[in-house]
Order: structure tokens, then C-alpha cells, then sequence
């Protein structure tokens, strides 16, 4: 039992909005109606609380939107999917996860989402408006749907996954590394969002300044507590156990990705936080030969223009297979190529006809081509009580994402820059990259963080893609860096740069250096790092490209 359908008037100033910020197709109307609170039993007798949003006039042939988070009901996400999707025609079903908004027992975060999810499609088989659905939604909204992916019963018609994965957290969780802004930073935001504003508050950024201050508790065990005031259990997990683990077993769903035969439009960010894992899961369906599109643009976790893609692809591409109309064409894979800011459409990722070319990092900052003679190592030392800060690039808040001018980080000593002559005509760049950096430090551990910057005309040095590895030196020691995929094109003028460093903090927690666990460290130690670049020791990065007519 909810409440009664009723007519929903107050939000059609925010549903006007929406559609201009979204660049969304014109409502068919602005009438529709809401049913709260729907009561959802799951397979162990639990009971999920729901939505259910519907144009006024809807004939039973509509189709019907399921979203499943744990962000409430109510809010941002009601109109943004319940509101924006009921004026262009479809029914709409968004659902607590359990434990959160009123649905029954405790969350813990990707634990219950596959049966929960499979007991939300068997009741949703009942009802007389459930008959053809879609599964839609961005980060955590997207791993509920490869939660039930491969399960999915003959009602569900397509899903579009936005900015997420069919592993979501264990992205961040190699062995030896941690992620603490993004883990410890969605940690205390859902422990907290249940408060009064709650949601709210996360939007606006309010407490921030505490859970920053807490990201440098030594030791990083109790960094939740620092912010909480108590452990968080969904921390605590990931600090535990890393990804190999086999105390997630359940809750990662990769294994499954090639069983998937419902088609799949996959929505990415060149600076999203779960854009590799995405790009494999999208392999993985093409490999078994699915019905699988990909569509990545210049975007970051949070950015408009992907929550526009997810919608707009809802409403049309994913809604057609519903109704068992002919879908608008897609192409395999559409990639905004950054640079010259142009889509461009391929049939395969990484796309063909990109070779790999080694860019040898040398003496004096410099970046070539071709080898360099014999020349004494670059130094640089990392001091863990003034680490290297992150700036720019994937994060799970869209505040300080994406692109951002790197001078005032390349100016510390402790980041080594390594830049190419002028350009003489473009290169262009779409693909995987990966660096092979030779180094020698005087601790047991230490991290590596390289970076790949464009430096335009006027010397802003953006950065294009990033990563970093632990590791655990042993003499002189080659260390592979893979970096994120990218699509872009380096200008002629421009100036292409190489990052190296020891450290991204708070993107990345930092290393302290003595060698053991990272979460109960509490001694910092400077660490100094050589990085070789000699015909012996040729450190590279090597990017994927094809050159272009000047």
C-alpha cells in the first residue's frame, strides 16, 4: 500500500528548468501524477519503500524506468528521474535500497542489491504498468542495474549505466593503495544524508572542511571516526580488504558482465572515476557479442552533460526497445575527441589505426621521441608531512573535477616535469596509455603518480589522464603505470608534458613510507626517489596515437 496517485503540480517550474539545463526532448506534458511510499517485499521478508511517477494520460503500453539508490526519494533525483522521465512518457519506479530512506533493514553499501533488485522486478512483474522496463541511473543507480544484469528476466528491455561499473567500490581498492578521498568522502556522506538536509548539505559541500581535516588521521584506520565520531562499516570493509579479496565475492558482478544479453547503452566521462572499469565491462559485452554501445564525453563524475546523455538515452534509445519500436541508430562507440572538441563516431575500443609511440622522458625536463644518452638520475623527495597535493582530474565530487591548470603543482619540488619541444603539426591520441617509469628510492615503499598534461600556447598545462602505483623498490626498478584512457589531441604549438611524482593527496592516501600497511601506519618518513632516463633505462610514456596534417 502508498498513498493514492495524485497529481504532482509543484515541481513544473523545476521539470521547465531541468529540461533547459539538460538540453532534454520537449515534454510530451507537463501532467503527472506520484505515488509514494509503495511498499516493495524482498526475497527475506524485508519490506523497500518506492515511487512511482507516471504521465497523466499514460495508455498501459508505457514503459517503465527502474531506479534503485540509496539517496532518497525525494529531492534532486525525484525530479531529475521520476519528474523528467514521466512528462516524456514513461512510468517511472525509483526505490530505496534497503536500509536507507525508510526501507527496511541495515545499508551496507552493494551488499543486498542483487536480490533486493531481482525481488523488485518479480513485484513490479504484478502490477499492470510493469510489464516492459528499462533500468537507468548514475554511479551507485548504475551498479544496481549489473547487480540483476545477468539475471534479468524477459521485462527488462535495455539499461543505461552511467559513470559506474559492475565492481562500483572495488575500483578503488588495489592492494597496497586506497582511495581515501573518494572512500572516506562517500562514507561520511551516506552516514550522514539521512540528517535533517542532509542531502543537501552533500550537494552544497557543507562539512567538508571536517572530512578533509580527517583524511590526514594517522592512523587512516580511524579517519572515519575522526569525521563520524564512530567507525563506518562500509570504510572499515574497504580498508580491510582489498579487491582480490574474496570477502567481496557477492558483491562484484564483473564475472558476469559477458552473460548480459540485455542491450546496453554505457554512458562515460573521460574524467570519471570509474571511466576503466566501464570501458571493460563495455569489452567484455562485445566480446560475447551483445548488443552493447559506449558513449564517452569530456565529462567528470558529477557533470551535466552526462546526466543529459543518460536521460536523453533513456528517454529514446533505451525506451524504443521497450515499446519494441526501432531504436535510434547508435554507433558502437561515440567519443568526444578532446582538443579539437569534435564527436566522433568508431567500432571498436580502443579504436584501430593508433600505434603505440614511446615519448622518452630525458635530462634537463625534457620529453623526445628517440631515446636519451647517458645521464645521471632526476631526484626529487616526498615528505609525507607535506605530501604532493591532487588537483584536477576524476573525483567523485564535481567540485575542482576535471581539467584544470597544473602550473602551481609543477612548480613544487616535488614533482619532476618533463615537457616535448613545440609541436610542428597535431597528434592526435585515442586510446590506452601506459608509462614505464625506472626508479630507486631509499624506503621500503614508496607510490608513483604520472600524469600526462597538454601545455597550450600561453604555457596552461591541463591536465589529460593520470594514475598511480605502489611500490616496493628493489635497486633500480621498472614500474608500468597504467594511465586512464583518453581521446585527445595534442595542437600544433601546443607542448605535450609528463608528470612524475610520489604522491596525489587526498585523491590518493598518502605512503609513509615504512613499508607496511597503509591503514596503520602512523610514523611519516621523507622518501627520495631517483627516476632514471638513460638509453639503459629509457623511462617512457607511451601513447596511442596518429599524426595529423599540420
Amino acid at each position: 500500500m502508498g498513498t493514492r496517485p495524485r497529481f504532482d503540480l509543484s515541481g513544473r517550474a523545476a521539470g521547465l528548468i531541468g529540461q533547459r539545463l539538460l538540453k532534454l526532448p520537449p515534454a510530451l506534458s507537463r501532467n503527472v501524477t506520484v505515488e509514494r511510499d509503495l511498499r516493495i517485499p524482498t526475497h527475506d521478508g524485508q519490506t523497500l519503500l518506492a515511487n512511482h511517477w507516471a504521465p497523466a494520460d499514460a495508455s498501459s503500453g508505457a514503459p517503465t524506468a527502474v531506479v534503485r539508490t540509496p539517496y532518497g526519494r525525494t529531492g534532486p533525483l525525484d525530479w531529475l528521474y521520476g519528474r523528467a522521465l514521466a512528462e516524456r512518457g514513461l512510468h517511472v519506479l525509483t526505490v530505496s535500497c534497503r536500509g536507507t530512506f525508510g526501507s527496511d533493514g541495515d545499508f551496507r553499501a552493494m551488499r543486498h542489491e542483487r536480490e533486493d533488485g531481482l525481488s523488485t522486478l518479480r513485484w513490479l512483474a504484478a502490477q499492470p504498468w510493469g510489464n516492459d522496463v528499462v533500468l537507468t541511473g548514475s554511479s551507485y543507480l548504475g551498479y544496481t542495474q549489473w547487480a540483476v544484469a545477468a539475471e534479468a528476466p524477459a521485462q527488462v528491455k535495455a539499461m543505461v549505466p552511467h559513470v559506474t561499473s559492475s565492481r562500483l567500490a572495488l575500483s578503488f581498492l588495489r592492494p597496497d593503495r586506497f582511495e581515501v578521498e573518494t572512500l572516506l568522502g562517500w562514507s561520511v556522506s551516506t552516514a550522514t544524508q539521512e540528517r535533517p538536509g542532509g542531502i543537501w548539505r552533500a550537494l552544497l559541500g557543507i562539512g567538508r572542511k571536517r572530512v578533509r581535516e580527517a583524511m590526514r588521521t594517522l592512523p587512516l584506520v580511524d579517519a572515519d571516526t575522526a569525521a563520524l565520531g564512530h567507525a563506518w562499516p562500509f570504510y572499515q570493509d574497504c580498508l580491510h580488504h582489498d579487491q582480490n579479496d574474496p570477502f567481496w565475492k557477492n558483491e562484484d558482478h564483473s564475472p558476469a558482465v559477458g552473460d548480459v544479453t540485455v542491450p546496453v547503452s554505457s554512458i562515460a566521462g573521460w574524467y570519471d572515476i570509474f571511466l576503466a572499469d566501464q570501458l571493460r565491462d563495455f569489452q567484455v559485452l562485445r566480446a560475447a557479442g551483445r548488443d552493447a554501445h559506449l558513449t564517452v564525453g569530456p565529462w567528470w563524475h558529477g557533470h551535466v552533460g552526462g546526466m543529459a546523455a543518460v536521460l536523453g538515452d533513456t528517454i529514446g534509445w533505451a525506451a524504443a526497445h521497450a515499446r519494441g519500436t526501432e531504436p535510434p541508430r547508435k554507433p558502437p562507440v561515440r567519443l568526444f575527441v578532446m582538443g579539437v572538441d569534435e564527436w566522433r563516431d568508431f567500432d571498436q575500443w580502443p579504436p584501430t589505426g593508433y600505434t603505440g609511440q614511446r615519448w622518452h622522458l630525458a635530462p634537463g625536463g625534457e620529453l623526445h621521441p628517440a631515446p636519451s644518452p647517458p645521464a645521471p638520475p632526476t631526484s626529487f623527495t616526498y615528505d609525507p608531512a607535506d605530501p604532493t597535493p591532487s588537483l584536477g582530474g576524476p573525483k567523485l565530487e564535481s567540485r575542482g573535477a576535471g581539467p584544470v591548470d597544473n602550473r602551481k603543482l609543477e612548480a613544487r619540488d616535488d614533482v619532476l616535469v618533463f615537457t616535448s619541444a613545440v609541436l610542428d603539426a597535431d597528434v592526435e591520441v585515442i586510446g590506452e596509455i601506459a608509462a614505464e617509469v625506472w626508479l630507486r628510492a631509499d624506503r621500503p615503499s614508496c607510490d608513483l603518480f604520472v600524469r600526462l598534461c597538454d601545455v597550450d600556447g600561453r604555457g596552461r598545462s591541463l591536465n589529460i589522464c593520470d594514475d598511480l602505483v605502489k611500490v616496493r623498490p628493489d635497486g633500480v626498478t621498472r614500474v608500468t603505470v597504467a594511465l586512464s584512457p583518453t581521446a585527445h589531441v595534442f595542437r600544433r604549438g601546443h607542448r605535450i608534458r609528463v608528470q612524475v611524482s610520489a604522491g596525489a593527496f587526498p585523491r590518493f592516501a598518502r605512503n609513509l613510507g615504512d613499508g607496511g600497511p597503509s591503514h596503520t601506519a602512523t610514523e611519516p618518513r621523507a622518501t627520495t626517489v631517483e627516476v632514471f632516463h638513460d638509453a639503459g633505462h629509457p623511462s617512457s610514456i607511451v601513447l596511442p596515437q596518429r599524426q595529423l596534417a599540420g
